[in-house]
């Protein structure tokens, strides 16, 4: 979530609501054209106990149906999140075995090196395997590099879109979420802010 606000509106809010999955839409230039571009937050996909499997849930898998590229998560202080990308990789290849979509591989909290559990080396290792680029980005403290991660990958899948004609995946009957306005992200924001703002008043 904090990477899609870094993104989106280029600030850092540390302290912000559960993941909600919610779907978020903006204009935004690529290569001087301008393109409807919709974000989905998706939930947070953990390991099932003791194994490298996953559990999705439908939301997700509807998310995953319509994406025309991915991002891949992970936490440089947590290699949990880290273990999990290889298994959802392939939950995703499942539903487009045959897709080449775009993917990057993002490695969060760059600004924690002190607290790292996992290295560059492994980061670069599984965004190869993968097929996709790799960034080491802090939410915190590089709102540049967030954007130019976001960006690649918005020049990736709008070259494939291209390449395509436009013609949109099909074979199964899953109905495309609806696309808020930012009116939400906003409204989030404004509480993350009020809410702060309390804190330091009652200090």
């Amino acid at each position: 979530t904090a990477l899609v606000v870094r993104f989106l509106t280029k600030r850092f809010i540390g302290d912000y609501e559960a993941n909600t999955g919610a779907l978020y839409s903006r204009k935004f230039t690529i290569d001087g054209e301008q393109i409807s571009l919709q974000v989905q937050d998706t939930p947070f996909v953990s390991l099932e106990d003791d194994t490298d499997s996953i559990c999705c849930q439908e939301q997700i898998n509807r998310s995953i149906y319509w994406a025309d590229g991915f991002v891949f998560v992970y936490s440089i202080t947590d290699y949990e999140s880290y273990r999990v990308i290889r298994p959802l990789h392939q939950h995703i290849r499942k539903i487009h075995p045959n897709a080449n979509i775009p993917l990057l591989l993002m490695a969060n909290k760059g600004d924690l090196l002190r607290a790292r559990q996992v290295s560059s080396k492994e980061g670069l290792q599984l965004a190869s395997e993968l097929g996709g680029s790799y960034y080491e980005v802090s939410a915190r403290e590089n709102c540049e590099g967030v954007h130019e991660a976001f960006q690649q990958l918005c020049q990736e899948v709008s070259r494939m879109i291209g390449s395509c004609n436009g013609e949109k995946r099909r074979g199964l009957h899953l109905v495309r979420p609806k696309s808020p306005n930012m009116q939400d992200l906003k409204r989030r924001l404004k509480q993350a802010l009020t809410s702060k703002g309390k804190s330091a008043t009652t200090l």
